[in-house]
This record gives structure tokens, C-alpha cells and sequence, in this order.
């Protein structure tokens, strides 16, 4: 049979709409994960860990999206200003969602008002590492070397007003040092700066810098928390080294913006849970240093206010004025 050529014409135009409305239709269908720090770091590699296989879970495309600056604040206004359907996430740790709106007098959002937690999957630790280019072994050695210089010394910290902030503040002033603290825009320059020698010192969180300890292009000197890291066993807590105070444990979690149906929250938190059970999701999270373990909406909402409790004081008593 003879197909005249109009008719071909509308067939291949007809093709090509189908395949419009089905690229249309995926595009609506994706889960956008929304992470405040430049690719490379340590949290956007979690992020894509975890958005590879939430895609297997959800059955739609999950992508990542990086809105890096101010220490995360910028994607959590992001997630304030998107719609509450389900297909926006917020991955985030402790700093964006709890630091940032005490230290701040205008964040452009409140976590309790304008996010619903979703799930929580991992706790983990900040740790004070020093480059190559320091030639002190442990973190006694490196106080003891800044002591002998003078008692000056610079140590990078992936974003202003953090945790890191204020663990250098509290590490200066207890061993009579001038530690300035060198805010960078997230830890991948932070890494950069490091591995070049150009700051001696940084602090961050131990998925930042595993990889180059264990390369043995920067060491770990000492971490948070109660006890040492399965990770890395031999690098001692600052509660061994006399420094108290820090061993409540931040944690990463999923958050969306206020009003996203129950339904919703709940399709995402099972796909969430389901995920980190997966041994190989589980075993990438854990050499990057994570405890994983997952947290409902709920527990993660009760584990954000207690932590906010603790830092408030900290903070408080730093004597740091929000700005």
C-alpha cells in the first residue's frame, strides 16, 4: 500500500509529540534534591548517592541540584519558594537547618514554619585535619607548633557561623591561641586550599575529608563525638583530648516544604528507608564516614530541636551576635 506523503508528514508529527508529552511527563515526574554546597564536597556526594537509588525506589527521575552559597541558605530558600507536591527535597545537615536561623537575623525561612522533615539517614562527626604542609603529626603537636609561631594560625571552615565556626573559636580559647577562622564557600575549595598547603589547617565533616586521609594527602588529627569512628579508629575524640562539649553528633536529612501531603511524605520516607537498607548504598554512606540509621519525619523534627538546644548555648556562650 502507497502512503501518500501528508499522511507520513502527520505520522512522524504525531511521533514526535508523544515523545514531547512523555519527556513532559518525566520532567513533571522528577524529584528534585536541592543541596546547598558546590559539587565535589562531601554532602553533594551523599546526595548523589542516595538520589541514584531513590530513583530505583520512586520509579521517576530523581536529580540533583546544587545552589551553592552562604552556607546553604540559599537552597533552603529555594525549597520555601517550591511547590508542596512531593517533588522537592531539601538534603541538608544540621548547619542549614538548625545553625543557620540562630545566626542569622534574616535567613529568608523558618524550618519550623516553612519545612516538614522527611526522613533522616545518618549521623556523623566534624573533624579537625591539617595539610601536608604542616608537619605536626597529631593535634597536640599542631597547637604546640602554632604556640611556638607565635600562637597565630588560620584553619578553613566550609561556610561562616557553623559548627566548624565555633569548634576553632572553643579550640582557640582553651589552649590560648589566635585561630582565625577562614570561611570558604563550602568544603570542596576549602579541599582545594588544603591540598595545596595555602592553609594549614581546616575543619569539616569527616565525609570531606576520609578519601584524602586514607590517601594520606592531609591527616585527621581529631574528631566529635562520644567515641572514635569506625572510619578511622586511630584518630582520638576531642573529649580524649580534653576539649568537652562537642560530642553531640549532627545528622543529614531530607526535608520539604510545609504543606506536602501526608501521602506524599510517606511514599518518600518508605522510598528513603528502603534505600539505605540497600548493602551498597549502606556500604558507600559508611566509608564516607556516616553512621547510617533511619529517623521518621518525626523522630528527625524531635533530634533537630534537641540539637538546636544544645548549639544555642554554645553559641550563647561564644558570644557570637547573629548578623
Amino acid at each position: 500500500m502507497t502512503v501518500s506523503r501528508p499522511s507520513l508528514v502527520r505520522r512522524a508529527l504525531l511521533a514526535a509529540g508523544l515523545v514531547c508529552t512523555f519527556g513532559l511527563a518525566q520532567a513533571q515526574n522528577a524529584t528534585r534534591i536541592l543541596v546547598g554546597f558546590p559539587p565535589g564536597g562531601g554532602t553533594d556526594a551523599i546526595a548523589r548517592i542516595i538520589g541514584e537509588r531513590l530513583q530505583q525506589e520512586l520509579g521517576s527521575p530523581v536529580v540533583v541540584d546544587n545552589k551553592p552559597g552562604a552556607g546553604g541558605q540559599l537552597a533552603a530558600q529555594a525549597l520555601k519558594a517550591s511547590a508542596a507536591d512531593g517533588h522537592t527535597l531539601f538534603l541538608s545537615h544540621d548547619h542549614s537547618i538548625t545553625i543557620l536561623p540562630m545566626v542569622t537575623k534574616n535567613p529568608g525561612y523558618d524550618p519550623a514554619k516553612d519545612f516538614v522533615p522527611v526522613a533522616g539517614f545518618a549521623t556523623f562527626v566534624n573533624a579537625f585535619a591539617v595539610s601536608n604542609g604542616t608537619p605536626a603529626q597529631s593535634f597536640k603537636a599542631f597547637v604546640d607548633s602554632v604556640k611556638a609561631s607565635g600562637g597565630k594560625s588560620t584553619v578553613g571552615i566550609p561556610a561562616p557561623a557553623s559548627v566548624p565556626q565555633f569548634l576553632v573559636q572553643v579550640i582557640s580559647k582553651q589552649n590560648g591561641l589566635d585561630l582565625v577562622a577562614a570561611p570558604y564557600r563550602g568544603s570542596a575549595p576549602m579541599m582545594s586550599d588544603m591540598l595545596g598547603n595555602q592553609i594549614p589547617a581546616g575543619v569539616a565533616s569527616i565525609p570531606d575529608f576520609i578519601e584524602n586521609h586514607k590517601a594520606g594527602k592531609l591527616r585527621v588529627v581529631a574528631v566529635m563525638g562520644s567515641q572514635r569512628q569506625a572510619a578511622m579508629p586511630e584518630v582520638p575524640t576531642f573529649a580524649e583530648l580534653g576539649l568537652k562539649g562537642f560530642e553531640d553528633v549532627p545528622y543529614y536529612g531530607l526535608f520539604a516544604p510545609a504543606g506536602t501531603p501526608k501521602a506524599a511524605l510517606d511514599r518518600l520516607a518508605q522510598a528513603v528507608q528502603k534505600a539505605i537498607a540497600q548493602p551498597d548504598v549502606r556500604d558507600k554512606l559508611t566509608a564516607m564516614g556516616l553512621t547510617v540509621g533511619f529517623m521518621s519525619g518525626e523522630q528527625l523534627g524531635t533530634r533537630e530541636q534537641a540539637y538546636g538546644k544544645v548549639w544555642a548555648r554554645i553559641i550563647q556562650d561564644s558570644g557570637f551576635q547573629p548578623q
